[in-house]
C-alpha cells in the first residue's frame, strides 16, 4: 500500500512544480512580451529607416538615377555651405519659439481654468480639443482666408480701426506669426488636457493645507500647483521641441505654391529637406544629410530643453519646500 501511495504523491510535486515554474516564466516574462510589439514596430518603421537614412547620405542617391557611389560627407558639407539651409533653420527656430512658448503658456492657463469649479466641466474640456480633430488642410483654408493679404479678416478689421494692412505673406516675421497661430490653434487644446489631468492628480490635501494656511489662488497656483506640473512641464516641452523644429504641414499649405514664399520668409527645414529630395533636385542624398542634420539638431534642442525646464522647475519648487519645513 505504501509503495502504491508514494508515486501519486511524487506526481504531484512535479505537477505544482511545473505550475510553478509556468506562473514564474509569466511573472518574469510577461512584462517584456507587452511591450515587444512597440519595440517591433520601432526597430521597423523607426530605426531600420534612420539608419538607411545615414547610409543614403554618404551617396550621390538621384530619385531619378538611383544610386551612383558614395561619396562620404560631400552631402553634409553642400548642404551647410547653403544660404537657403540656414535660412530655413532660422525660420524653423523662429516659428517654434513663436508657437511653442505661447502655447505652453496658454495651455497651462486654460488647464488651470478648466479645474476650477465651472458649470458644464465636460462642455468645455472637449471643446479646447476640438481644434487637434480638425485635419491641417482644413486649418490651412480657415487661417488662408484670415490672413489673406488683400482680402484677409485681419487686414480688413486692421485698415477699419486705423491700422495699416499687413504683408502676411511677404513679411517675414509676419508670416512667421501667422504659421505659429495656427499651430497654436492646432495644438493647445490638445497640452490642456495633458496639463489638466496632472492637476487633477494633485493632492486636494495640499491645496487645502495652503487655502487654510491663507495662501491665494496666486499663491496656491505658483507655490503648489506649478512645482507639481514640473514631471508634465518637462513632457511637454520635449514633444513640443520635437513636434515644433519638424513642422511642416502648416507651413508648407500657408500659400497656393506651398515653397515658403518668393524669397522663401517661411521655408522650414523640413520644406527645404523635401525640395531637395522630391523638388527640382531630386538628391535624396542631400535630402538625407538634411534628415540626419535635422535629427542631430533636435536632439540637442530637446536635451538642452530637457535640463532647463528641469533646473527652472527645481528653482521654483525648492522656496515651497523650505515654506512648508519651516
Amino acid at each position: 500500500m505504501a509503495n502504491a501511495v508514494q508515486p501519486a504523491s511524487t506526481s504531484t510535486t512535479e505537477q505544482l512544480s511545473w505550475r510553478q515554474r509556468i506562473w514564474r516564466f509569466e511573472a518574469t516574462s510577461a512584462p517584456y512580451l507587452y511591450v515587444a510589439p512597440f519595440f517591433i514596430i520601432f526597430a521597423v518603421v523607426g530605426l531600420f529607416p534612420l539608419i538607411y537614412t545615414a547610409y543614403v547620405s554618404t551617396r550621390d542617391y538621384s530619385l531619378v538615377r538611383g544610386d551612383l557611389g558614395g561619396v562620404g560627407f560631400q552631402n553634409f558639407a553642400f548642404v551647410l555651405s547653403q544660404p537657403r539651409f540656414g535660412t530655413a533653420l532660422r525660420n524653423t527656430f523662429s516659428i517654434f519659439l513663436l508657437s511653442s512658448v505661447p502655447q505652453i503658456i496658454m495651455a497651462i492657463g486654460i488647464a488651470y481654468a478648466l479645474h476650477s469649479n465651472l458649470r458644464a466641466k465636460t462642455f468645455w474640456r472637449m471643446g479646447v480639443l476640438l481644434p487637434y480633430v480638425v485635419a491641417p488642410v482644413a486649418v490651412s483654408l480657415i487661417f488662408g482666408q484670415l490672413f489673406a493679404d488683400q482680402s484677409g479678416t485681419v487686414n480688413a478689421f486692421l485698415t477699419q480701426v486705423g491700422l495699416p494692412a499687413i504683408g502676411w505673406h511677404s513679411d517675414t516675421f509676419a508670416s512667421h506669426l501667422a504659421i505659429a497661430t495656427m499651430v497654436n490653434f492646432r495644438w493647445t487644446g490638445y497640452n490642456t488636457l495633458i496639463f489638466l489631468a496632472a492637476m487633477q492628480a494633485i493632492p486636494g490635501e495640499l491645496t487645502e493645507a495652503a487655502v487654510v494656511d491663507g495662501a491665494s489662488r496666486w499663491q496656491v497656483f505658483r507655490h503648489v500647483t506649478l512645482p507639481m506640473l514640473r514631471p508634465t512641464m518637462i513632457f511637454v516641452v520635449i514633444t513640443s521641441t520635437i513636434g515644433g523644429l519638424q513642422i511642416f504641414d502648416e507651413p508648407r499649405l500657408f500659400d497656393v505654391a506651398g515653397t515658403g514664399g518668393s524669397d522663401r520668409q517661411w521655408m522650414t527645414v523640413t520644406m527645404y529637406l523635401y525640395e531637395l529630395g522630391w523638388g527640382s533636385q531630386r538628391d535624396l542624398g542631400r535630402a538625407s544629410a538634411v534628415a540626419w542634420l535635422l535629427f542631430v539638431i533636435v536632439v540637442a534642442i530637446t536635451l538642452i530643453n530637457f535640463f532647463l525646464t528641469r533646473r527652472i522647475a527645481s528653482t521654483d519648487s525648492a522656496p515651497a519646500r523650505r515654506g512648508g519645513r519651516s
